[in-house]
Formats: C-alpha cells, sequence, structure tokens
C-alpha cells in the first residue's frame, strides 16, 4: 500500500511540472530567435504540434491509464517529459526544435487524465485535494515565464530548458523508488462519492459537456487576453510592462484561492449547490469588464478570475464524484480532451472577435458564452448521497 499523502504530493508535483513545461517555450522564444537567427513569428508555430498533442493525447494516455497502470504511466510522466525539456536544450535546426517540442507535449498528456484519477483515488477530501491541486498547476503557470526569463537571461535559453528537465527526472527517480504499482481487480478503494438515478445520468453527461466547453473556451482566452487588456486599461495607473505583469499575477492568486475555497465547499455540500450560485459570476463580470478601465477593471477581473477557476474545479470534482474506479481515467481523458480541444480554438476566436471590435466585442461575447454554465448547473440532477461520503 502506498502513502496517500506521499502520492498527492508527486501528483501536485507533476502538475506544476506539466503547466510549467508547456510554457517554457512561449518565454524563451523572446531570446531563442536571435540565438537561431529566426523571427518570433517564424519559431512561434513550432509550439503548436505539441499543444495538439497535449490535448489529443490524453485519449490514449487515459486507456492506459485504466488498462495498464496509472504509477507506470507517471513514472513515464516525470523521466519523458524531463528527458524531453532537456532535448531542446541541445538542438540545432528547427525541426530538431519541433520534434522536441512534440515530445514535451505527448508526455504532458499523461497528467491530466492519470494525475487526476490518482488524486481521486488517494484523496480522504475529494473537494479539498482537488482545489489544492489546481493551486500547484496555476503555480506552474505563474512561475514558468519567471524562472525561464531569469535563467535564460543568466545561463541562456538552453539551460532554461535543461535545468527544470533535470530536476524533474530527478523527481520521477523518486517516485519510482517510493511509490508502487497497486492492482486495483477488486478493490472498493474510491468507488464513486455521490451517485444519481440511473434515468438521470444524461444531464450528468450533458451539463459535464456544456460547462467544458463554455468555460474552457473561456478560461484560455481570459488567459491570453488578461496581459493586453491591462496593457490598454490600466494606463492611467501605470505603463510599466513590470508593474502590469505584478498586477495579473496578483488577479490569478484570487483565481488559486478560490480553488481551495470551492474544493473545500464541495467536501460539504452537494455539487449542484456549490455549482449553481459559481455559475452566475462569469457573465454579467465579463460584461461589465468590457466598459471599464484602471482599478473598477482590476477588481472586476479578480471576479471573471475567481468566478473561472472555479468552475475548473467544479468539472473536475463532477468526473470524480460520479466515476467509479474502473473508468475514472478514461472519463478524465474525455474530459481533458474535449476542455483542451475548445481552450486550443479559443485563441483564434479572441484575435478574430478583437479584430472585428476590440475587447468590448470580445468580452460581450464571452459573457454570451458563459450563459451556457448556468444552463448546465440547471441541468444537473439532484444527487444521491452514498453511506462512504456521508
Amino acid at each position: 500500500m502506498n502513502s496517500p499523502s506521499r502520492v498527492i504530493s508527486f501528483v501536485n508535483a507533476g502538475h506544476f511540472i506539466d503547466h510549467y513545461s508547456m510554457l517554457i517555450f512561449a518565454a524563451a522564444v523572446i531570446i531563442m530567435g536571435p540565438a537561431l537567427g529566426m523571427a518570433y513569428s517564424e519559431l512561434l508555430p513550432y509550439a503548436t504540434p505539441g499543444f495538439v498533442a497535449f490535448g489529443a493525447g490524453s485519449l490514449l494516455t487515459g486507456w492506459l491509464g485504466d488498462r495498464w497502470s496509472r504509477r507506470h504511466m507517471m513514472l513515464i510522466f516525470f523521466v519523458g517529459i524531463g528527458l524531453s525539456m532537456i532535448s531542446v536544450g541541445f538542438v540545432q535546426t528547427p525541426a530538431q526544435l519541433g520534434a522536441a517540442l512534440l515530445a514535451i507535449g505527448i508526455f504532458a498528456s499523461i497528467y491530466h487524465p492519470v494525475g487526476t484519477a490518482m488524486i481521486v483515488s488517494y484523496a480522504d477530501k475529494l473537494g479539498r485535494e482537488m482545489g489544492l491541486n489546481g493551486v500547484w498547476g496555476n503555480l506552474g503557470v505563474a512561475s514558468s515565464a519567471l524562472v525561464t526569463g531569469v535563467i535564460g537571461q543568466y545561463l541562456g535559453w538552453r539551460f532554461a530548458f535543461i535545468v527544470p528537465g533535470v530536476v524533474t527526472v530527478l523527481i520521477g527517480v523518486a517516485f519510482a523508488m517510493t511509490v508502487v504499482h497497486e492492482d486495483r481487480k477488486g478493490s472498493k478503494q474510491a468507488a464513486a462519492q455521490a451517485r444519481v438515478a440511473k434515468q438521470d445520468m444524461w444531464r450528468v453527461i450533458l451539463s459535464l459537456l456544456i460547462v467544458v466547453i463554455a468555460i474552457s473556451t473561456t478560461f484560455n482566452a481570459v488567459t491570453v487576453a488578461l496581459p493586453k487588456l491591462f496593457a490598454e486599461r490600466l494606463a492611467d495607473l501605470t505603463k510599466s510592462p513590470a508593474l502590469l505583469g505584478i498586477i495579473a499575477a496578483g488577479v490569478y492568486v484570487f483565481g488559486a484561492m478560490t480553488q481551495y475555497t470551492i474544493g473545500r465547499l464541495l467536501d460539504r455540500y452537494a455539487l449542484k449547490t456549490v455549482a449553481l450560485p459559481l455559475s452566475f459570476m462569469l457573465a454579467p463580470f465579463l460584461y461589465l469588464a468590457a466598459s471599464l478601465s484602471n482599478l473598477p477593471l482590476i477588481v472586476v477581473s479578480i471576479g471573471i478570475v475567481m468566478g473561472a477557476f472555479g468552475q475548473v474545479t467544479v468539472n473536475d470534482a463532477m468526473v470524480g464524484k460520479y466515476t467509479t474506479e474502473e473508468w475514472r481515467s478514461r472519463a478524465y481523458a474525455v474530459r481533458y480532451f474535449v476542455g483542451f480541444t475548445a481552450a486550443g480554438a479559443s485563441v483564434g476566436l479572441v484575435a478574430w472577435l478583437y479584430e472585428q471590435g476590440g475587447f468590448v466585442t470580445m468580452l460581450h461575447a464571452f459573457a454570451a458564452l458563459c450563459l451556457l454554465a448556468i444552463a448546465a448547473a440547471l441541468i444537473l440532477p439532484r444527487e444521491i448521497r452514498t453511506p462512504q461520503a456521508a
């Protein structure tokens, strides 16, 4: 038997690494261009195959997690993504760069369907652990640009990939030595913690699909657009790029705190009880943000980020609550495949909407999209708590 706290600690570290590794290139590409003799616009497309693999690969990796071994898949994740990051540090041609970034995306696709399922299997308090796991992922997002910039400035862009790659491989070695494979056949561990009437299960599936598409698209769009929105609308407060970055990071801190808070609430109340009031946050805040600037915009942006991050925690908990151990990785695989595909489409959508009418048109459009989150929460049936959950 594995120690639940040890397993969850490794899985949380994996969430940090997963998002950190996927965003190193986005920060390093600024200094890679001159070194490789290529323009920013020429280098950036080499990351596209990796991002496609990040979402599409989850279908296969989730299936392997259920049918083979989640522990073995997580070991492959740590070692594979670590070696892939190191390999980027040794590339000499654009083709080699594209192949190395694709490898990062392939190994990164393991984490969400497999790691999230492990969290559910070992969590004593599902909501709390889901919230904490989300915080670790957000720390990976927030720290990637900062750490990559520091390492790149003092050691060069190649070490910005090599250093975290070496650390990740070492974490994988520690994982291999301290976490063992468990045969889950016939085990009652981590059964579904809540259930609904069989005839209402279609409502759960429909609600999940609707909210994942709406929230994943909006979440990624906000992440992409927020720095540019602040640069345009906070001009009366500051024109310093560094201070704008600090303000954006501070806004995201509220999102991370919300994930933990929502997670704790999900341990105490039925999912619909938490999801319904939360679903009313995004649409009005996005609509208001379209016409605000300076301090009022910062306040409303905090509301947007809190609503989006809270919804992500609800989505993950929904799969964890209503699926059994046997199918859990595959259920998460579908959830993340749909979510990452929708998120990928949001970048082009942001660019097109901004071209049509600036941030006013863009924010109004996403406010309308988030009305679907309300519909999804209303569709959810009332759950029947199991004796274990009670």
